[in-house]
């Protein structure tokens, strides 16, 4: 079965069942039925990527979006599909982000933070100022992301869950690195890690942040050494944390490997280099998403300027597999 297929599939069963039509009272079951169509969302993102998948979550978006507007539904159950919608808005902004649609991602996530602001709601706030500092980094805003991190930190304290904490830290790390203070970055990386070692001592991490572990934190600090000019330093801990990486996480293992390969070539390893990205291909057969085929072109690029016969060989490998991403899977 091709992957696009399986997608559309999963979320149809997942989010099919039939829901009231304009006049019909909505009750919890048919809440419970949409929140189980957004967890689906979740889980294909992670194992396939955004851009498969967006598609579906918009409509899914709109389809908790008419049950709101058009059914018969009592206030609590109707604070219940406004916060629904709120978080669905957050995933389709995200599944936007990791199709490298920007602009699009910008303004499902507005639609989230006003929902949360709204409804007074702290947790989807954190979730959207938290993404927001993401995207502003890889817009390379780092100022900005440094910002909106400090405010999502400041606003998760009353959580009390040191694995959100961690998550939220390690990003100021990122944009502190991009802005070239290796001194904070560092600072801010170990009181992340001293976080999540704590995480058996408060609440839970809520869902959306159950990715964030041992190899996030290995791969931030790779990233730390590479944004500040260290790729030899960066190597070790972005081995550990492709080798680390749960293989639900499909997206992100890609990710890793192809950050390593950068590194590698930035050491002058060629053909280890080489070798990563070659390996990085099995991961890209299930996944489509445009931050990682961008992150795949670098690294192409990169392989063919060394003009060593093993990395012009990958790169010779991996240029179908830009032709096919850019001609629009989707």
């Amino acid at each position: 079965m091709e992957r696009r297929t399986f997608v559309a599939d999963a979320v149809g069963i997942a989010a099919g069942a039939a829901l009231p039509a304009g006049g019909h009272e909505v009750g919890s079951a048919h809440v419970l039925e949409l929140r189980e169509g957004l967890r689906s969302l979740y889980a294909l993102d992670d194992a396939y990527g955004g851009a498969d998948v967006l598609s579906l979550a918009v409509r899914h978006l709109h389809r908790v979006r008419r049950v709101l507007n058009t059914a018969v539904v009592p206030e609590p159950i109707a604070r219940q599909l406004h916060l629904l919608v709120g978080e669905t808005a957050e995933q389709v902004a995200w599944l936007a982000y990791d199709a490298d649609d920007q602009d699009a991602a910008r303004r499902y996530w507005g639609e989230a933070l006003t929902t949360a602001t709204v409804l007074g709601d702290t947790g989807l706030e954190v979730l959207v100022l938290a993404a927001l500092s993401m995207q502003a980094i890889h817009e390379d805003r780092p100022r900005d992301g440094y910002d909106l991190a400090r405010t999502a930190r400041s606003k998760a304290e009353g959580l009390g869950s040191p694995t959100l904490l961690s998550l939220i830290t390690a990003r100021e790390a990122r944009a502190l690195a991009r802005m070239r203070d290796a001194t904070g970055a560092s600072r801010q990386l170990a009181t992340a890690m001293r976080m999540l070692e704590r995480m058996d001592r408060g609440r839970p991490a809520p869902p959306w942040a159950a990715f964030h572990g041992p190899a996030e934190l290995d791969f931030a600090q790779g990233l730390l050494y590479d944004d500040t000019g260290r790729p030899r330093a960066a190597v070790p801990f972005l081995r550990t944390a492709v080798t680390r990486q749960a293989a639900a996480y499909g997206r992100n293992r890609a990710l890793y490997r192809l950050t390593l390969a950068r590194a590698l070539v930035h050491t002058g390893e060629a053909d280890e280099a080489a070798t990563e990205a070659t390996a990085a291909l099995d991961d890209l057969a299930e996944v489509d998403s445009g931050r990682v085929t961008r992150r795949l072109a670098q690294v192409r690029d990169q392989l063919q300027r060394t003009g060593a016969r093993g990395a012009r060989e990958a790169a010779d490998a991996i240029t179908p597999y830009l032709t096919t991403a850019s001609g629009g899977r989707r």
